[in-house]
């Protein structure tokens, strides 16, 4: 995004209080690539996205959410192997990683996804300050699948300038391996 983007606090009748919807939705595209001697399968899946609920500009608490990332990889022929995953996050809307932007039309509120729940480890593909995550899954003919499920964290911080609105983004997760 370039230029400012000036924004407006928009204050609730009395009586009645402002409800901004905000949610982040994850895509999954899984990049598949196949050893020499073994072939295995793995899937994604992101468990519902990240959904803030309603968020209150005038609370002096950040807004918190979370998400379940999950993954499974199968052993379909061959010898043992491991399997490196490698997962990659897009910004999404802002085009940056910190912050990354919820938009209501011309309205945006800044949030992140993390790693860990001190929300110091960004999400994203290992630039411009995020990280990459991963797993590896040793798979035999004895055990030809393993899986694993990642919280995802997510935070909004207090105070942000919102109008009234439904407030959404669009990452897309990359799994290598």
């Amino acid at each position: 995004m370039s230029g400012a983007v000036s924004r407006r606090r928009t204050a609730a009748a009395p009586g009645r209080g402002a409800r901004i919807l905000a949610v982040a939705v994850l895509a999954v595209t899984p990049v598949i690539s196949f050893g020499a001697a073994s072939v295995v399968s793995c899937t994604i899946s992101v468990a519902g996205g990240v959904a803030f609920g309603v968020y209150n500009p005038f609370s002096a608490t950040p807004t918190y959410a979370n998400g379940t990332v999950s993954a499974s990889c199968t052993l379909v022929s061959g010898p043992a192997t491991t399997v490196n995953l490698v997962s990659s996050y897009t910004t999404g809307a802002s085009g940056s990683y910190n912050p990354r932007t919820l938009v209501s039309g011309a309205h945006v509120l800044d949030y992140n996804l993390y790693y860990d729940a001190g929300y110091t480890e960004i999400r994203g593909n290992g630039t411009g300050g995020s990280q990459t995550g991963g797993a590896t899954f040793t798979l035999t003919p004895a055990t030809p699948t393993q899986s694993t499920s990642d919280t995802m964290y997510g935070r909004m911080p207090a105070g942000q300038n919102a109008a009234v609105g439904t407030y959404s983004d669009s990452i897309m997760v990359t799994i290598t391996y």
